[in-house]
């Protein structure tokens, strides 16, 4: 299985992408493009379910899109004006094929398939009700909770039964659903999680990004309100909000790292934060150099902002090989180091005898970053600075982020200054919170009611998180392990 993260393991990793079209010729064809483009976002496995007017389909297997989707028997099983499909990687449940989206169950109301980005808080909690009132799991993903809500909702019409089931859930969520009356797309009541509708010719897509509808040229319409539901039927959108209106708390991060530079973001270019952090850290943090370097390709436009606003040049400094997927070495560490090597080399001709400032994202582990600095050491440089663009990872995400447990993030078990001894760096700083929030426009961050969802960087969880907070903080990752029953 390919993965396009340069470095395993030492990345925050989205947990999925999302896409469906109702109402286009070929619409499974269609979600396979959207997904292409959403590829980023979840590299374990993809799936796609489609509707015939009569029957659904889907198919669901592990890897890329590409080579699951591109097979014209696979296709044709698909056949139908609505379908709607997801990559993921697994931040619950284990890895395996029957946690793969989209979930499907046949209920009294007709069929309902489910895809979903996010991470239900509460999930535990609900199973084990759910359980003891007979309900009989087919996955360990969280997901499958929402469709037993649903199912064993006293209300008797499927919006309302919907409605319900989302009313006992807590964390995140950006969700299609499709049934053989329409398409339904919602956000969490705080927005958490991102999701767009597009328009192509007579048919609209949900999708988790813009990009997704850039390539399969259709035409943004508008982000899917935070705690709204869009109902797509017989060609007609109609918008419920069933739940009381709060300050809604997107997440901060998608603009750090996890959207796509090329997708617009509520509203909000990708590629012009990213930039505009770039400055902000240059001026929270400016250093004497040679040479700015990003570590591709996260930190690209960062590193483009950084050298705008110092005046010092930007250069490619290390060059990423863009044919490589993990790395196929066995374990060991001296074949480790040489696999590394073969996803990224030093630009030795331009970095030796020059002080380099290198540009990252942010640090998880710390294992990319210390890898980096000796790469610029190998190759002659005389300093190596560290800036990173965001402040540090401190603390877990419970929403739908593949993050380490608090005892591996660096930044909760380190100093800054211990950081930078640990990655072997002539200084290491970060962006300041209040930085990134002047990146997105703000004046700085309200620290009463926050503008976004920036946990992992304070700790400031914006909802209950019943599934963790009844447990001590060292048990909670061990429990998610254990979630099979």
């Amino acid at each position: 299985m390919l993965t396009t993260h340069p470095f395993d393991n030492d990345k925050l990793r989205e947990e999925c992408g999302v896409f469906g079209i109702h109402g286009a010729d070929s619409a499974a064809a269609v979600v396979a493009l959207g997904l292409h483009a959403l590829q980023h976002r979840g590299q374990e496995a993809a799936g796609i379910t489609g509707f015939d007017g009569k029957e659904f389909h889907t198919h669901r297997a592990m890897g890329h899109v590409a080579g699951n989707f591109d097979r014209d028997d696979i296709m044709r099983q698909l056949a139908g004006a609505s379908a709607i499909g997801h990559v993921r990687y697994s931040t619950t449940g284990e890895t395996a094929l029957r946690n793969v989206q989209p979930l499907f169950a046949d209920l009294a109301t007709g069929g309902f398939a489910v895809a979903h980005n996010g991470n239900i808080s509460n999930a535990m909690a609900l199973r084990k009700l759910l359980v003891r009132r007979g309900s009989i799991f087919q996955s360990t993903s969280d997901t499958e909770v929402i469709i037993h809500l649903v199912a064993t909702s006293n209300y008797r019409t499927l919006l309302d039964r919907f409605i319900d089931a989302l009313k006992q859930v807590e964390g995140a969520y950006s969700l299609i659903v499709l049934t053989a009356e329409g398409m339904i797309g919602c956000r969490d009541p705080l927005g958490i999680r991102p999701l767009v509708i597009g328009k192509l010719n007579d048919g609209y897509i949900f999708a988790s990004e813009t990009v997704a509808l850039d390539v399969v040229g259709a035409e943004f319409v508008r982000s899917v309100q935070p705690g709204e539901l869009v109902i797509v039927r017989d060609g007609e959108l109609t918008s419920h909000h069933p739940f009381a209106e709060r300050p809604a708390r997107p997440c901060i991060f998608e603009y750090v790292y996890f959207s796509r530079p090329d997708s617009i973001v509520d509203g909000t270019s990708v590629y012009s934060v990213r930039k505009a952090i770039g400055a902000e850290l240059a001026r929270e943090n400016p250093v004497e150099a040679d040479l700015v370097i990003p570590v591709p390709d996260s930190g690209t436009p960062a590193a483009i902002g950084y050298a705008q606003e110092s005046g010092i040049p930007f250069e490619l400094g290390i060059i990423r090989s863009h044919y490589v997927g993990r790395t196929f070495i066995q374990p060991g560490d001296k074949v480790r180091h040489l696999g590394v090597k073969l996803k990224h080399n030093a630009n030795k001709a331009l970095i030796h005898g020059k002080r380099v400032v290198l540009i990252d994202d942010s640090i998880v582990r710390g294992t990319t970053s210390l890898k980096i600095v000796q790469m610029m050491r190998d190759a002659g440089a005389t300093e190596v600075h560290m800036r990173i663009a965001s402040p540090p990872t401190q603390h877990s995400c419970f929403y739908g982020v593949d993050t380490p447990e608090r005892a591996k993030l660096l930044a909760a078990q380190m100093t800054i200054g211990q950081m930078a001894n640990f990655i072997n760096a002539d200084s290491l700083t970060f962006l300041t919170i209040d930085g990134l929030y002047r990146a997105l426009g703000e004046a700085k961050r309200n620290d009463d009611v926050p503008q976004y969802c920036d946990a992992c960087f304070t700790g400031a969880y914006p909802t209950t998180l019943t599934d963790f907070d009844e447990h001590a903080l060292e048990d909670q990752f061990s429990l998610l392990a254990e979630r099979v029953v």
